[in-house]
């Protein structure tokens, strides 16, 4: 193998396939990056047997050939050679010589004989959808995913697709969130749970823009296609959550609210009780103010928020932390809230009575 490429190019495809490098392992091929020259291209890519990463630059191929390389060693190393022309050449003690300017280094590659194939997912199964509204999608819910592994279904976010929208939906325990995107075609109907370390790595491959991203859906695992790059992610196995059984239809008191004005009154209530470890604010809705408080050993806060409210007065305590972490997904100036009582959960949606997103938060009883 022997070619020429643009450093600047290969950097920045080692950064995104090394995401997929596994970090523990019994398999030390896997901590390795794959690379093939053919024709005019350089293909890099790397898996974790999980999450699968592929990404193409173009290259000058004088010889054509394949070789693993130290995934962590490589991607640092070629990070500081960003700007100039890059030679790579494989010698016959399977050694990589990367040429740089007037210098040269070697790298001791592994065979590649061992290393997983990286199988584009072939199915029929699949839904177009923007940078834009995937990138929201995925940020918008999954801070809800849970992180413990007592059930692992839940480290995963269940994407329900049909031929308009595509739902996210993530929950631990104490909340969920389900966020509503459109897409632009679909020749699927139905859900796949996927892992949310994988959507995690997904979203960074992401932009703002309009341009269309094609998921394809099979059988085992879903495959991310955005043109040169190409992530591939194991799917969960396993029922997800009736989660609609837990949301009530009808409640008892509803209030609009300013979103910074909450999220501000809770971030410095939570720096209180952040002293006593339990993240703990109290709600108390009357009239038309929420006061907010909050308490510890070295002190107490006590906030008035303006708010419309539309129903009963009610007294409810929860983990700030679940407020803001929402919060922080949305643009909304105002946001209405949802109760029954101080021992059910409350539900979070857009004042305009769009349906992009829910929150559902659950208080925590107060002895």
């Amino acid at each position: 193998m022997q070619l020429i490429c643009d450093g600047l190019d290969l950097s920045d495809a080692v950064l995104k396939v090394s995401k997929a490098v596994a970090t523990k392992t019994t398999n030390p091929i896997l901590e390795g990056i794959k690379l093939v020259a053919e024709e005019d291209t350089l293909t890099l890519s790397a898996t974790d047997t999980e999450l699968s990463i592929e990404k193409k630059i173009k290259a000058e191929i004088k010889v054509e050939g394949t070789t693993i390389v130290p995934g962590r060693f490589f991607s640092e190393f070629i990070k500081k050679l960003s700007n100039e022309k890059i030679e790579l050449e494989l010698n016959d003690k399977n050694q990589l010589k990367i040429k740089y300017e007037d210098s040269e280094s070697y790298i001791q590659c592994f065979l590649p004989d061992q290393y997983p194939g990286f199988n584009n997912v072939d199915s029929s199964e699949y839904f177009s959808i923007s940078h834009n509204n995937f990138k929201n999608l995925i940020n918008k819910s999954i801070f809800s995913v849970a992180v413990d592994d007592s059930r692992p279904i839940l480290k995963g976010t269940l994407l329900e697709i049909n031929a308009k929208e595509v739902k996210a939906v993530a929950l631990d325990g104490y909340r969920l969130a389900i966020v509503t995107q459109s897409i632009a075609s679909s020749t699927v109907n139905g859900g796949v749970v996927v892992p949310a370390r994988s959507l995690s790595e997904i979203s960074k491959l992401l932009d703002d823009g309009e341009d269309l991203v094609t998921v394809y859906i099979g059988n085992k695992y879903i495959m991310v296609d955005l043109g040169d790059t190409k992530v591939i992610s194991r799917i969960l196995e396993g029922d997800f959550l009736n989660y609609k059984q837990i949301i009530a239809t009808d409640f008892a008191t509803e209030i609009t609210i300013n979103k910074n004005q909450l999220t501000n009154s809770l971030e410095r209530a939570s720096l209180l009780s952040k002293v006593g470890q339990n993240n703990l604010v109290k709600f108390d809705i009357k009239e038309n103010a929420l006061v907010l408080t909050s308490n510890s050993e070295i002190g107490n806060i006590k906030e008035n928020i303006n708010i419309t409210l539309n129903g009963k007065d009610l007294f409810i305590a929860f983990n700030a932390r679940y407020f803001m972490e929402a919060f922080r997904t949305t643009n909304d100036e105002f946001v209405k809230i949802k109760f029954n009582s101080p021992s059910n959960p409350c539900v979070v949606v857009p004042s305009n009575g769009k349906e992009e997103y829910l929150y559902l938060i659950l208080p925590v009883r107060i002895i």
